[in-house]
């Protein structure tokens, strides 16, 4: 059986065309999908019988089963999918007043071991597939439908608004399977949403943004964490092989295609690790060349992190730094820290290749 998920606008039409039914069907057939939530082919009414019989047959519309579904006390959120192999994904959904923003996991763990993250803690088992991202998408729009608070909308009506390419992985290390998925976010056969409201987030894969802002530009964040190299080498192992410089270049030069015209700099905030004066007066000679906003993140603390989030009132001085030097910086709300699903907490289910795991155990 073909998963239906798997398959664009393009890839749908000429599937279906191979059993000889209209081009036409192909958008039919997707708006059933994704705009009414529908897996069942005998549901979809306004296709020819044969049409949907032939479906049975061949295709399918397979979404990740869900292991377990947290509600959050501030309504965040969070479902464990299940990826088989005694492999889970954490999917996140973080509702506020006008909008609703949906983070997505790319990866099944993560291979670049930031020492600050839990899922870089985890090891790394493998990729997702273009179904099973675009499916988190699915699952968590029908999920929230069922809501009893949901259930006035229109059926046109967005919950979610904007989707962040932030969860669990590297995006742009699984770049073949992110830029499908991507592609089928913004088309207005799938879920049109605005590239304005999709976010990337890579820790600094410069060949790889390089190459996102010719075949998909979207917005754009770069989990920078440290104002010079040595701290990033450390703490965000990639800029030992692309460092801050390279890094800063591909950001300037990203923009130059980018739907926002700045990129987003994400700062988690470690107690005496990276949030002195000093570092913030060295992060704002740092990205002085680049159009950008930064996003102070207080550290969220997992099981032997060996950090500590930096008190608030260091983090408000380290913001008024920045702003005082003209840089639009925000610090993140947490959202959803009691089921563990703010930033750097997703750690799902990995059944770990790297033999990180056992590493950490010596260290």
């Amino acid at each position: 059986m073909d998963n239906l998920l798997d398959l664009n606008c393009n890839e749908l039409t000429e599937y279906i065309k191979k059993f000889g039914h209209k081009p036409y069907r192909a958008k039919q057939l997707l708006k059933w999908i994704y705009h009414f939530g529908e897996r069942d082919f005998s549901k979809m009414t306004d296709l020819a019988i044969t049409f949907r019989e032939s479906l049975k047959e061949m295709a399918s519309v397979e979404i990740p089963a869900i292991e377990l579904d947290h509600l959050s006390s501030d309504g965040t959120r969070k479902w464990l999918l299940d990826m088989g192999t005694k492999n889970g994904i954490e999917t996140v959904f973080i509702p506020e007043k006008n909008r609703g923003t949906l983070c997505i996991s790319s990866q099944v763990g993560c291979a670049l071991e930031c020492t600050f993250c839990s899922t870089g803690r985890q090891g790394f088992n493998r990729n997702l597939t273009s179904a099973e991202i675009i499916g988190q998408l699915w699952l968590a729009n029908n999920k929230l439908r069922e809501q009893e608070n949901y259930k006035l909308l229109k059926s046109d009506e967005r919950l979610i608004t904007n989707v962040v390419m932030m969860g669990m992985g590297e995006p742009l290390a699984n770049y073949k399977h992110v830029v499908h998925a991507l592609e089928m976010m913004l088309d207005d056969a799938v879920y049109g949403l605005s590239r304005r409201k999709v976010t990337l987030s890579t820790s600094g894969l410069v060949p790889a943004i390089d190459k996102l802002s010719l075949d998909c530009p979207v917005s754009l964040a770069i989990s920078l964490h440290a104002s010079n190299n040595e701290l990033r080498d450390e703490i965000v192992p990639i800029n030992k092989k692309y460092p801050l410089d390279k890094l800063m270049s591909s950001c300037i030069r990203y923009i130059e295609r980018a739907p926002r015209d700045f990129v987003t700099f994400e700062y988690v905030m470690l107690d005496g690790i990276n949030d002195s004066a000093e570092q913030a007066k060295e992060l704002i000679k740092l990205i002085k060349d680049v159009p950008s906003k930064l996003n102070l993140i207080p550290f969220n603390p997992f099981p032997k992190s060996g950090y500590k989030c930096s008190k608030r009132s260091v983090i408000n001085s380290f913001q008024e730094i920045l702003m005082d030097a003209g840089i639009v910086t925000t610090i993140r709300k947490t959202r959803g820290d009691d089921i563990d699903a703010a930033c750097g907490q997703l750690a799902g289910q990995v059944q770990d290749k790297t033999k990180r795991t056992q590493r950490l155990q010596f260290i």
